[in-house]
């Protein structure tokens, strides 16, 4: 494997085009001349220490980056070279493979360069994930009938960590699912991220926690005055593996207005 120095959503692609020198050289014609690459995003956020990036099966995850021709067509196969210039990671130069060697505190860069072209993607790098547990698994939502601003539910949380506590260390950038799993009626409530936006997965923050909050929908309550509830599970996988403590149950009260 060639290695060269590298570190660590989801995450967006970037699309670099060659157009630099138009008005004073001409573009080529030829199927095989590179007009512009694009590098996907990378298939988790995060790479453990002593290990590869993975996607969510658990199998090693390769950069993936298309390269297109005047046309728009792609050339396949692309004539990709990978690097980075980055303490933490290493990457193998031909297939892109990305190998965590120890932490650093910013994410690191993965180089692709075709010709004169290049695109970058970031990963942080991670400790190994052994215990999810609930931070925040039992909350109250006090519901209103007539203003839905008010049927938001706080973040239902969970943290993971790396080791034995009090030793234990928190495990960053890492994804997280989330399923309602009981709820009177399928319409009633749904996840939301933190900007308010339908979501089943969250990234872990800098402590190793990750939430999601509950829209709730009034309407399909089957009662406006007797307390309901809807139970969440949380999952986190390492190597296609649940870890430890998975899936987490989570639970939010519904409370009619008072």
């Amino acid at each position: 494997m060639k290695r060269s120095s590298v570190p660590a959503i989801l995450f967006a692609s970037f699309y670099i085009v060659g157009l630099a020198a138009i008005g004073c050289t001409e573009i080529s014609s030829s199927p095989t001349a590179v007009l512009s690459i694009q590098f996907d995003s990378l298939a988790a956020p995060s790479v453990v220490v002593g290990d590869t990036l993975r996607d969510t099966t658990g199998a090693v995850a390769r950069p993936v980056v298309h390269v297109f021709n005047f046309k728009g067509n792609e050339i396949v196969p692309a004539p990709v070279y990978f690097l980075s210039p980055d303490s933490g990671i290493t990457v193998d130069s031909a297939t892109g493979v990305v190998v965590a060697d120890s932490l650093r505190s910013t994410p690191a860069r993965i180089i692709a360069t075709v010709g004169t072209l290049q695109a970058v993607q970031k990963v942080d790098v991670t400790l190994s994930p052994d215990l999810i547990q609930a931070v925040n698994g039992y909350d109250t939502l006090q519901y209103s009938l007539g203003d839905s601003t008010l049927n938001v539910s706080t973040q239902l949380q969970v943290k993971l960590t790396h080791g034995v506590a009090p030793n234990d260390s928190a495990v960053t950038s890492w994804l997280v699912s989330f399923a309602i799993v009981s709820q009177s009626d399928p319409r009633l409530g749904q996840l939301v991220n933190a900007s308010g936006k339908p979501s089943v997965v969250a990234t872990t923050d800098a402590s190793g926690v990750a939430g999601m909050a509950i829209r709730l929908h009034p309407v399909f309550l089957s009662s406006s005055t007797a307390l309901d509830s809807i139970v969440v599970n949380a999952t986190a996988k390492y190597k296609g593996a649940q870890v430890n403590g998975s899936p987490v149950r989570l639970v939010l009260i519904l409370k009619p207005p008072g």
